[in-house]
């Protein structure tokens, strides 16, 4: 079973066709996370968990809408936590790519949401572009070890993702290890234990090869398990099982 730790099916990408696509999804027996990007998206993506079966949420504000961080979204936030299906908080953390948000307003939102997930003892799942040792200096202060969670869409060096791995964290790995230009990925992928990664597409964006440019969805994470395999020297079988149990650990999910 494939299990995609991390989609944006509530995507205006999906608007005419999202129906279609979900129902074959879950004729597919695919296991995926709807992560909310935004307040609205955390909204969405609740209601997509309860809606299909085989979807499950997660809440927050990635660092594009930091801005947006008040109480009054803290206390949206934790009513969406609540519901039965939501098993992360996220997609929170730092982009330094753009000079947009403020760092300073991205470190306020990240700091909070990582104080209320460790408050409501949710893993949590970090984006971070450009800023890796801000990042883990707000991971190693937040003492959120006890939750864990997700580095998202991985990027650094294999010595940061050493440090990752140490706080407690998983390895998230998806398109971008097919794309012929990916160097460091690669190697993050041949030191890192097994047990310590999970897949994700980051749908609609992020399509592996050969779709690379394409609309992304979870039916193309087998290229993604193909290249884990082929680097890991193991069946392909065996990555999607055992990415599987990881995503079923750190989401403390028991039972598909």
């Amino acid at each position: 079973m494939i299990f995609d730790t991390h989609a944006h099916y509530d995507d205006e990408s999906y608007r005419v066709d999202r129906d279609e696509v979900l129902d074959a999804l879950g004729q597919g027996g695919f296991t995926i996370t709807n992560v909310g990007s935004s307040l609205e998206g955390s909204i969405e993506s609740v209601l997509m968990s309860n809606d299909y079966p085989f979807i499950y949420a997660a809440v927050g504000l990635h660092p594009d809408y930091s801005a947006s961080w008040d109480e009054d979204t803290r206390e949206k936030l934790i009513k969406l936590s609540a519901q039965p299906k939501c098993v992360a908080i996220g997609e929170i953390g730092l982009d330094y790519y753009y000079e947009v948000p403020d760092r300073e307003v991205q470190k306020v939102a990240f700091r909070e949401q990582l104080a209320l997930a460790k408050e409501l003892e949710k893993p949590v799942i970090i984006h971070s572009r450009d800023a890796a040792k801000d990042t883990l200096n707000f991971i190693k202060d937040s003492g959120i070890r006890e939750q864990g969670g997700i580095m998202h869409c991985f990027s650094y060096s294999p010595e940061v993702a050493v440090e990752c791995l140490m706080y407690g964290f998983y390895i998230g790995v998806g398109g971008a290890l097919t794309f012929k230009n990916a160097r460091k990925l690669p190697e993050v992928v041949e030191m890192c234990p097994l047990e310590r990664l999970v897949i994700e597409t980051d749908c609609p964006y992020m399509a592996p090869v050969p779709h690379r440019g394409m609309r992304n969805d979870t039916r193309y994470l087998s290229y993604v398990c193909s290249r884990i395999a082929e680097i890991k020297k193991i069946s392909v079988e065996e990555v999607e099982r055992i990415t599987c149990e990881n995503a079923m650990r750190v989401y403390r999910i028991e039972k598909l």
